[in-house]
């Protein structure tokens, strides 16, 4: 009965937050018109916090769905956050540890490392020597949520319903896969899981070369993470990776291989390879973080995959289009020529194009509104698995421009293992 009325207490709240906002928005068009639309959109959804930011970043990074202006002005939403106060910080650290706080940690930075949507992370020293860093939960942010979603599920289906333009569902579906991952990503016990399932499979398999940071339990919690600190720089900056290993495009390779592998020998497979979350290590190692998004591949979706990854070399747009097919879940027959049609000026459009994030996120969508297009709805793991293959493509290129992802015989992926 508590737990309701606490529920219902804090979703009454963030209504109120967000009708404040909005009002408040309204306010100040009214009083300055010349004011573009665009950056007072952009300003109301850094306003109004994580489940709003992550709706910035999809219309940041969603150049065919939105108006140019509305894309360029989003962008900010792509950085970091504002971080929280340290003191708002200590008092998630005291509310989850309380008197035994200071048992554990002798000392942490105020000044955090990154700040995102969903946490805060902060550099530490455990009371037994070893350099960690913590990942904070911000508060309410379950709560907040639960309450944002139910309205942006709501306002999405009232969206498609109302515009001729929007395919069926194109938007929910949007709206419930980010709902999915970041209600998984609020969970630390389930993310120090997942790396301890990681860990188990690189040892299984004596992988050395790849690595995940120690997850300290007795200083953990569900909001908050503690993990061994890792010393290096993101893959994507070459300079400092060309530094720290002698062969950057074998390190590379090594955890594609890796990361291959683990899409068959492991439970789970990291499903957000962004360059904040692989990193070149003082010592040459590839490091794997972040593990609050995760995969799992289904036996059909794994064989429809093998298919694709046999058929994108040759740029056989047919047999690609018959792959993606048989990936997708469809209740029609798909005309798979008309398919191959527009896989091809999709490739074209794209083959000179700078590889970016926005360039990454770009072409999943594209691939992704093709299949809504044809009446193929992809599975949520494909998408995840596409643009981690697109993320490897990057960093290969960055390294090696003449390094095909595809073709090279010392990938796993290009001898069908």
């Amino acid at each position: 009965m508590f737990e309701k009325l606490r529920t219902g207490y804090h979703a009454a709240r963030r209504i109120g937050q967000t009708s404040i906002a909005l009002q408040k928005s309204g306010w100040r068009w009214l009083n300055n018109r010349q004011m573009p639309l665009p950056e007072l959109a952009r300003d109301t959804v850094e306003s109004l916090g994580s489940t709003y930011i992550k709706l910035g970043q999809l219309i940041a990074s969603s150049p065919s769905l939105f108006p140019h202006e509305y894309v360029q002005a989003f962008q900010s939403c792509l950085d970091q956050t504002t971080p929280l106060p340290f003191s708002t910080i200590e008092k998630v650290l005291h509310g989850e540890f309380g008197p035994t706080l200071s048992r554990y940690f002798r000392d942490i930075d105020p000044v955090p490392l990154a700040s995102a949507s969903i946490a805060q992370v902060h550099a530490a020293r455990l009371y037994s020597g070893e350099d960690v860093v913590i990942k904070v939960q911000k508060p309410g942010v379950e709560d907040i949520l639960a309450t944002d979603f139910q309205f942006m599920q709501f306002s999405a289906m009232l969206l498609e319903k109302l515009s001729r333009h929007i395919p069926p569902s194109s938007i929910t579906d949007m709206v419930e896969e980010i709902r999915n991952g970041m209600l998984e990503e609020c969970d630390f016990y389930r993310e120090a899981d997942n790396i301890a399932l990681y860990r188990r499979f690189l040892d299984k398999n004596a992988i050395t070369h790849v690595t995940v940071p120690e997850v300290f339990r007795a200083a953990s919690s569900k909001r908050v993470l503690t993990m061994e600190r890792f010393h290096g720089v993101p893959l994507s900056n070459t300079d400092e990776v060309r530094k720290r290993s002698a062969n950057p495009e074998q390190a590379l390779i090594d955890a594609l291989n890796t990361w291959f592998l683990s899409l068959t020998q492991c439970q789970i497979y990291h499903a957000d390879l962004h360059a904040g979350n692989v990193m070149m290590l003082d010592d040459g190692r590839i490091g794997f973080i972040d593990f609050g998004i995760v995969g799992r591949i289904s036996q059909k979706t794994w064989e429809s995959l093998l298919s694709l990854i046999a058929t994108v070399p040759t740029r056989d747009f047919n047999a690609i289009a018959r792959s993606l097919a048989g990936i997708g879940a469809t209740k029609q027959k798909v005309d798979t020529a008309a398919l191959a049609r527009d896989l091809q000026q999709l490739y074209q459009r794209f083959e000179e194009d700078v590889i970016n994030d926005d360039f990454l996120n770009e072409v999943t969508l594209q691939v992704s509104t093709l299949g809504r297009q044809h009446g193929i709805r992809f599975p949520r793991e494909f998408t995840l698995l596409l643009k981690q293959f697109l993320y490897f493509d990057r960093y290969i290129r960055q390294l090696s421009p003449d390094l095909d992802l595809f073709g090279d015989e010392r990938l796993l992926l290009h001898s069908g293992q």
